[in-house]
C-alpha cells in the first residue's frame, strides 16, 4: 500500500435517508484510509459541498474522527443538492476534485445519492475534457485524474436498498421504535386498549415488519403487500379473537406508505375509526415521525458501519478503470461487494412490481431476509390454531444462564406448535424440571407479551442431564413428550449431546430434538450468533458514558471487565462498537510485553488532543493478568500521565429488555425449529410410534455466514473445545485487527479474505 498514493473522499447522504451510525462508517473510512497511506478528505454538506468546494472539502485527521461513534446523524453534514443534478454542477464538482488530486469517492447515502455518484463517474471523462477546454484545469491535471473510482455504503433507516440485508441506521431506528412500543404496551395492557403505531417507510415496509415481529403485533400494513379485499372484516375478526382468548392488548403497526390493492392510502386515523366504530375498542394512535432517526446508534450499527468503512477502503484500493462502481453491503454475516447499478435496478424493480400489482414479486425482490420475515409474520399473526389436534406433545425448555430473547424464542415456538395442532408443554427450570416433572401445558395467551421481556419466563438452570437420565426418561414417558426444543447456551448444547448419547440405553430419548443457541457469551458451536449476545453488547456499549466521563476529566483510562467465560466475543465486539484501545481475550494470547506496549500507546495518545483511554478485558482472558492486575499495572506505569478507573459490569449484561435483533432472531429461530420438528416427526414415525435415533434427528439450529442450518449435535463435537466451552474456530477473530487499526496500532491487516464482487441476481437466487 505504501507505493499507492490515494485520496479518499467521503460524501454523506444528500437525500432523505439519513441513517444513524453513519459516523462509525466515516470514522472507519478515515482511519483505515490513513492507515493505508492515503490522504483522506471530508466533504461537508454532501454533494452541495462537492459543487461549492473551498472550505467544504477539508483534509481529515486521525483525531478529527474521535468521539464520533456514539453520535447519531452525520457530523460532517448532509444537504439536498439540485446543482449536482445538472451537468454544470457536476463539472464544478469534478474541477474541485481534480485540483485536489482526488480520484476516489466514498459515498454514504440512499439510492438517490448512489445513483448520482454513478452518473458522476460515467460523465467523468467528458467532464475533464470540458474542464480542459474551458481552461479550468490543465491537460497534465486531467491525465493524472483520468479515472474516478466510486464505492458506496448504504445509509438509510428504511432498509430500502436491495442487495443488502441491513443498511446503516436501520437497527438504531428499530431500537427507537421498540422503546416507544414497550412504553406504550405497558399502558395499553393496564387499560385493555388497541394501539396503532405508524412508523417510517414510504416505499419499504421493513421497519414496520420487523417491529411487528419484535412486539408480536396482531397486524402489520406494508407497501409491498397490501391486504386482500375485505381486509377490514378480517382485521376486526382477528382483534376480537385475540380479546376473546384473554389478550388485554391489541397492536397494529402501519408503515407510512401502506395502501390498499387499489392504491389508496391506509392511515393510522382510518384504522382507529374502523376499530372504534366496528368493535368499540378503546383505541389510540401514535405517529413516531423523526424520532426514529435520532438518538444514540446501536452496537450492531456501529459494528456494521465500521466493517463497511474498512471494506469500502479496500474496494477503492483494489479498483481499476474496468471495475464497476460498487456498494459494500451485508449478506447474513458476510461483507459482500455488489455492482451499484444492479442494486439500484433491483430497488427500482420493487417499485415497478408494487405499481403493477405484482406484490409477491415485490416481496421476493426485497431479498431472502425480508421474505423470511414476512413468512414468519404471516404464520404467527394470520393463522389460527386448528380445531383438530395432531396428538403430538412438544416440550420447550431453557437451559443455562438467562439472556434477553429467550422468551421470544419460546413464544414463537409455542404459537407455531399450536398452529401445527401440537400440545406445547412448558418445562420449568431446565433439565431439573424435566427430571422432577415440573411440566405443564401452555396456552396461546400464556405467552402473550413475552417478546419484550428479558430473562427466562420458564426459569432456567445450568444443571446437565447426565446424572438424571433415569428420571428424565420416566417423565418423557409419563408426559408423553414426542419432541423437544432446548433453548440455551453451552449447557444446552452439552445437555443435548448427553441425551443423544444416552439413546442406546433409554429408548424414551429417541425423539427429535433441536437446540437453539441463546447466551450472552455467543460461545455455542455451530452458530455465528446466539440469541442474547446483541442485547448484552448494547448494555456494554454504555462504555459511552464512561468515555464521556473520561473526556470531561481528561487523561483518564477506564478498564472494563466483560462477561463471556473464555469467549472473547463480547469484549471484542464491544471494543469495536465503543472505540476501545485494547480488548484482552483468552483466544488471543498476550504477555507482559503486550501490556507494556498498550500502556506506551496510551502514554503517546495522551500527548494528542484525545486524552482518554478505554481498555476491555474478558473475564477469563488470563488467570494471572486479572482485571485488578491490569488496573494496578496501568495505574503505576501511567503515573503523572494518566490516572485509571475500573468497572466490572457483571450480571447486568444478562439482563435488560431484548433488542429488536434478539427479539426478531429469537422469533425466527423458535418458529423454524418447530416447523423442522414437525417434518422430522413425520419421517420418524412408524406404525404410529415415534422412534428417532439417527444423528440428524437431534440438531442445533445456527446461523452460518448467510443462512440458518440444522446441524447434527454429534457432528459439532469435533468443532468444540469442551474444556474452555468455546468453538475451535470463531469468525469474529478476523475482525480484531480492524479494532486495533482503528485504535492506531501499526499492525498487518490480512486482506486475503476480502469480499469479492458478486451479482445481485446470482446472490438473491430466487429472482
Amino acid at each position: 500500500n505504501n507505493q499507492v498514493s490515494l485520496q479518499l473522499l467521503y460524501v454523506p447522504s444528500s437525500y432523505k435517508s439519513l441513517g444513524l451510525s453513519m459516523n462509525a462508517a466515516v470514522r472507519a473510512t478515515v482511519r483505515v484510509g490513513l492507515y493505508t497511506g492515503a490522504s483522506v478528505y471530508f466533504v461537508h454538506e454532501g454533494y452541495q459541498g462537492l459543487v461549492d468546494g473551498g472550505d467544504n472539502i477539508k483534509l481529515a485527521t486521525w483525531e478529527s474522527v474521535s468521539m464520533m461513534l456514539q453520535l447519531g446523524g452525520t457530523v460532517i453534514g448532509s444537504a439536498r443538492c439540485k446543482d449536482f443534478q445538472t451537468r454544470e454542477g457536476r463539472m464544478k464538482a469534478a474541477g474541485n476534485l481534480v485540483k485536489l488530486g482526488i480520484t476516489n469517492l466514498c459515498v454514504i447515502g440512499g439510492d438517490g445519492s448512489l445513483t448520482g455518484a454513478n452518473q458522476f463517474r460515467t460523465d467523468w471523462s467528458e467532464l475533464l475534457v470540458d474542464l480542459v477546454k474551458a481552461g479550468k484545469i490543465s491537460k497534465d491535471e486531467a491525465s493524472k485524474s483520468s479515472h474516478l473510482n466510486i464505492v458506496g455504503m448504504v445509509g438509510s433507516i428504511d432498509n430500502d436498498f436491495c442487495g443488502t440485508d441491513m443498511t446503516i441506521g436501520t437497527d438504531s431506528a428499530l431500537h427507537r421504535i421498540i422503546e416507544v412500543v414497550d412504553a406504550i404496551t405497558t399502558t395499553a395492557q393496564s387499560h385493555q386498549r388497541t394501539f396503532i403505531l405508524e412508523v417510517m417507510g414510504r416505499h419499504c415496509g421493513y421497519l414496520a415488519l420487523v417491529t411487528a415481529l419484535s412486539c408480536g403485533a396482531d397486524w402489520v400494513f406494508i407497501p409491498e403487500m397490501p391486504p386482500d379485499e375485505g381486509w377490514e372484516e378480517h382485521l376486526c375478526r382477528r382483534l376480537a379473537d385475540q380479546r376473546g382468548r384473554g389478550c388485554r392488548l391489541n397492536v397494529i403497526i402501519v408503515a407510512e406508505g401502506a395502501m390498499t390493492r387499489a392504491g389508496k392510502p391506509i392511515t393510522s386515523d382510518q384504522l382507529k375509526q374502523l376499530v372504534t366504530d366496528r368493535l368499540g375498542f378503546d383505541t389510540r394512535t401514535t405517529v413516531l415521525g423523526h424520532v426514529q432517526r435520532g438518538g444514540t446508534p446501536s452496537a450492531f450499527d456501529r459494528i456494521l458501519g465500521s466493517r463497511m468503512g474498512v471494506e469500502a477502503v479496500m474496494a477503492l484500493l483494489e479498483a481499476t478503470p474496468e471495475t464497476p462502481a460498487c456498494v459494500v453491503s451485508l449478506s447474513g454475516n458476510q461483507a459482500v461487494r455488489l455492482p451499484l447499478m444492479e442494486c439500484v435496478q433491483v430497488t427500482k424493480d420493487v417499485t415497478a412490481a408494487m405499481a403493477e400489482g405484482r406484490f409477491e414479486d415485490a416481496i421476493k425482490l426485497r431479498g431472502k431476509s425480508f421474505e423470511n420475515n414476512w413468512n414468519t409474520y404471516k404464520l404467527l399473526a394470520h393463522i389460527n390454531p386448528p380445531d383438530v389436534k395432531s396428538n403430538i406433545n412438544v416440550a420447550v425448555m431453557n437451559i443455562g444462564a438467562p439472556c434477553a430473547g429467550m422468551n421470544s424464542a419460546v413464544r414463537s415456538a409455542v404459537r407455531i406448535g399450536m398452529i401445527q395442532g401440537h400440545t406445547m408443554l412448558a418445562v420449568h427450570d431446565g433439565f431439573d424440571g424435566l427430571a422432577h416433572g415440573n411440566i405443564e401445558p401452555l396456552s396461546w395467551t400464556n405467552v402473550s407479551g413475552w417478546t419484550g421481556k428479558g430473562g427466562s419466563m420458564l426459569g432456567t438452570k445450568r444443571t446437565l442431564p447426565g446424572k438424571m437420565l433415569e428420571e428424565i426418561s420416566l417423565n418423557i414417558n409419563k408426559f408423553n413428550i414426542n419432541a423437544m426444543v432446548i433453548i440455551g447456551g453451552f449447557e444446552a448444547f452439552v445437555g443435548g449431546l448427553e441425551l443423544v448419547q444416552a439413546r442406546e440405553k433409554y429408548e424414551e430419548l429417541c425423539i427429535p430434538m433441536v437446540v437453539i443457541p441463546a447466551t450472552v457469551s455467543n460461545n455455542v458451536p455451530g452458530s455465528d450468533f446466539s440469541i442474547g449476545a446483541d442485547t448484552a453488547l448494547n448494555t456494554i456499549v454504555t462504555c459511552d458514558r464512561i468515555k464521556q466521563s473520561a473526556a470531561g476529566t481528561k487523561r483518564r483510562v477506564f478498564i472494563i471487565e466483560t462477561m463471556g467465560g473464555y469467549c472473547g466475543y463480547l469484549a471484542t465486539m464491544a471494543g469495536m462498537a465503543s472505540g476501545a484501545d485494547a480488548a484482552y481475550i483468552y483466544e488471543e494470547k498476550f504477555n507482559i510485553k503486550d501490556l507494556e506496549l498498550n500502556v506506551e500507546h496510551l502514554v503517546q495518545k495522551m500527548k494528542t488532543t484525545v486524552k482518554r483511554g478505554l481498555i476491555l478485558r474478558n473475564e477469563n482472558s488470563n488467570a494471572h493478568y486479572t482485571t485488578d492486575f491490569i488496573f494496578n499495572l496501568y495505574s503505576e506505569e501511567g503515573k503523572g500521565v494518566f490516572d485509571c478507573r475500573k468497572n466490572v459490569l457483571g450480571h447486568m449484561q444478562q439482563g435488560g429488555t431484548p433488542t429488536p435483533f434478539d427479539r426478531n432472531f429469537g422469533t425466527k429461530m423458535g418458529a423454524k425449529s418447530v416447523l423442522w420438528l414437525t417434518e422430522k416427526l413425520k419421517t420418524c414415525t412408524r406404525h404410529g410410534r415415534i422412534y428417532a435415533n439417527t444423528p440428524d434427528s437431534a440438531c442445533l439450529l445456527g446461523m452460518r455466514k448467510r443462512a440458518l442450518y440444522f446441524q447434527p449435535l454429534a457432528e459439532l463435537k469435533e468443532e468444540t473445545d469442551f474444556e474452555h466451552r468455546i468453538p475451535k474456530t470463531q469468525w469474529w477473530l478476523k475482525i480484531r485487527p480492524i479494532m486495533k487499526i482503528l485504535a492506531k496500532y501499526n499492525i498487518e491487516l490480512d486482506t486475503s479474505e476480502h469480499a469479492n464482487m458478486e451479482h445481485v441476481i446470482k446472490k438473491m437466487g430466487h429472482l
